[in-house]
């Protein structure tokens, strides 16, 4: 029988969902704009269009590297469930094709690579939330979703993408994704975890909405700066910062009966 802390994280796991299907469903569609790729800073060095969104990845990869060393070394990461460390060797190598796929839409910046883009992102949200459901809710519970988690996510942006291809483009579905990601992160930091380090989740939601803010003031940015870094730039760096402070959580934190 489930803990009470359980029974409510439960409960409000599935309070967050209806929450955001509501919100959805009350939105005007959200069309992508027609200069969505027409990025800030399209410098090319070394034969390589648009530089620095394309180098910028590399800080995106080191956190999935980072996480796969420690999860494939013996003792480096403590789990209350062995089989945690699935979901969280799912995390590091999403964090991998985020940056592979972002690298390869940066070459060439237009809709048919950015579904690679977004799909490996996807991957790396619905990975997350069944992290956290496993941690706080039930482990085997968390693993059953996670295909399910991820499914629900490519159809988002496979949604997208066919309404693009048809004209009436809308972002609802997907952006719904990454909410629903993030308000999940927000209510487990106020549930009970079987891991100290628990204000953790506050930085990656932080971080998170930083790189949104800078990827939404990219030009101006670019401008402030003198066109030193564009905000898409910064984005990636800030993304990198929320991979690598997750996996920094996973390393430091211990389980508070281990003591």
């Amino acid at each position: 029988m489930p803990l009470p802390s359980q029974k409510i994280s439960l409960t409000l796991l599935i309070s967050a969902l209806l929450l955001t299907i509501m919100v959805l469903y009350l939105l005007k569609p959200i069309p992508q704009s027609p200069s969505y790729h027409h990025f800030a800073d399209f410098r090319s060095w070394k034969g390589i269009p648009n530089t620095w969104n394309v180098l910028s990845n590399i800080a995106i990869a080191l956190p999935g590297l980072w996480g796969l060393f420690l999860l494939f070394s013996p003792k480096k990461v403590q789990f209350q469930d062995h089989r945690e460390r699935l979901l969280w060797i799912g995390i590091s190598v999403g964090f991998i094709l985020v940056a592979i796929s972002s690298s390869y839409y940066h070459l060439a910046p237009n809709n048919s690579r950015l579904i690679w883009d977004r799909l490996s992102m996807t991957f790396v949200f619905m990975s997350l939330v069944a992290a956290l459901i496993s941690e706080r809710v039930n482990i085997s519970l968390g693993l059953w979703l996670w295909p399910t988690l991820l499914g629900i996510g490519f159809c988002s942006v496979l949604l997208w993408y066919a309404r693009e291809l048809q004209g009436k483009s809308d972002l609802r579905f997907y952006i719904g994704i990454q909410a629903f990601t993030m308000l999940v992160f927000a209510l487990m930091l106020f549930l009970s975890s079987p891991y100290d380090r628990n204000g953790d989740l506050a930085f990656v939601i932080a971080f998170y909405g930083l790189a949104v803010l800078f990827d939404f003031f990219d030009h101006q940015i670019y401008r402030i700066t003198r066109e030193i870094i564009s905000g898409h730039t910064l984005k990636h760096l800030t993304v990198g910062l929320v991979g690598a402070w997750l996996i920094w959580m996973i390393w430091k934190r211990r389980r508070k009966n281990s003591a």
